[in-house]
């Protein structure tokens, strides 16, 4: 085993994997993840949506820079479509239509939007309770994500280009040493020159193992379970439903429903699992806002989502601490803007302009820098 490399990455989820194919194309590079397989935490239990309307302005832009690759990935990427035509319906009840009107001016683009009454919702989507929807309006760019072939293919990526994989093996002990850093996983020792911190929910704790100031990053629980279709119904044909709060969401999964009470509870960095009350909750917001009978659930889990005190990502180097790299903080966005971060992580750390990585997006590096005033102290 090789035991100089030009970057570690510390992290095997999506945003791990995809720096490493990103950065392996100009530097030797490993991938380090404490797990025996990648994506085994939040990566692989996302509801992977592409929605080009949904978050920050910083989130969005790395959407659009992903947009280009997701639509037609390099040859040999992928053996299927990356992504396939969903919908993304956000609805109101009488109670929420205030809610649906306050959406950000961005989620509520009237040129991408259809806006519906709540019949014409009901048309759309017959899995809804008569009745219960008074408005809503449709996202019809918004695409299922196919986030296997996604983890595959950054992972053929990463090796063709030369990267190196350290599966199952956490990393113990984290120092400078020279001008570069000593990775410790148990017994074995690695040289490298830069850390990439992708650690997901674990990043502020590697971080802190390093003797780097932490950013403040929160994991945040979100359960999720999946029960039959109602009969009679193509469940395929359906979008994404959101309500306006965004305290629920329903999509199709392979036959069956996905439901979420999109819970957002402060957790420890944990393989995360299901609470009896959240999963209640989920059942009770579907059969309320869906002509579901919830007879038995068919699956369950929780992943948890990170995210940096103003809802940002930290993608950047670490003042204070040459050659150490922030990929964190996605919060729940990671999978879908995972090619863009990746292409700016690389420009950064192979010491490119980031200009170069996030052309005509509008997206400035400076405002997800670790270094920015929102994560000081």
């Amino acid at each position: 085993m090789q035991t100089d490399f030009d970057v570690a990455v510390i992290g095997g989820g999506i945003a791990g994997i995809s720096a490493a194919a990103e950065i392996a194309k100009g530097a030797s590079v490993v991938l380090i993840e404490a797990e025996r397989q990648p994506g085994y935490h939040s990566s692989g239990r996302s509801a992977a949506l592409f929605a080009p309307g949904y978050g920050s302005s910083a989130m969005q832009a790395l959407t659009a820079l992903s947009r280009p690759f997701f639509d037609a990935p390099p040859e040999g990427f992928s053996e299927v479509p990356l992504l396939t035509p969903r919908g993304l319906m956000r609805t109101a009840s009488e109670g929420q239509l205030a809610m649906l009107d306050a959406l950000p001016g961005h989620m509520r683009d009237p040129e991408r939007l259809i806006w519906m009454s709540g019949e014409e919702a009901e048309a759309r989507a017959p899995i809804l309770r008569p009745g219960h929807v008074k408005r809503a309006f449709l996202d019809e760019g918004a695409s299922d994500i196919d986030v296997h072939a996604l983890l595959q293919g950054f992972l053929r990526q990463a090796k063709a280009a030369g990267a190196q994989m350290q599966m199952g093996t956490p990393v113990t002990e984290l120092a400078r040493e020279g001008d570069g850093w000593r990775v410790t996983l148990g017994k074995e020792s690695l040289r490298v020159g830069v850390v990439v911190n992708a650690a997901g929910a674990w990043a502020d704790d590697l971080a802190a193992l390093a003797g780097v100031a932490k950013v403040g990053l929160q994991p945040k629980r979100r359960t999720a379970i999946t029960v039959a279709a109602p009969e009679g119904i193509d469940v395929a044909a359906l979008p994404m439903i959101v309500d306006a709060p965004e305290d629920f969401y329903v999509k199709p999964d392979a036959g069956r429903l996905l439901a979420s009470p999109a819970d957002e509870t402060p957790s420890a960095p944990c393989d995360a699992q299901p609470e009896e009350m959240d999963v209640a909750i989920c059942v009770d917001r579907l059969m309320t806002t869906c002509a579901v009978d919830v007879r038995r659930i068919e699956s369950k889990w929780a992943g948890l989502r990170s995210f940096a005190p103003d809802h940002l990502p930290v993608v950047g180097f670490a003042p204070g601490a040459p050659g150490f790299f922030w990929l964190a903080g996605q919060g729940g966005t990671g999978v879908q803007t995972s090619p863009g971060a990746a292409r700016l992580a690389a420009a950064l750390v192979l010491g490119r302009p980031a200009a170069e990585a996030v052309g005509d997006t509008g997206l400035k590096a400076d405002a997800i820098a670790p270094g920015r005033p929102a994560l000081a102290g």
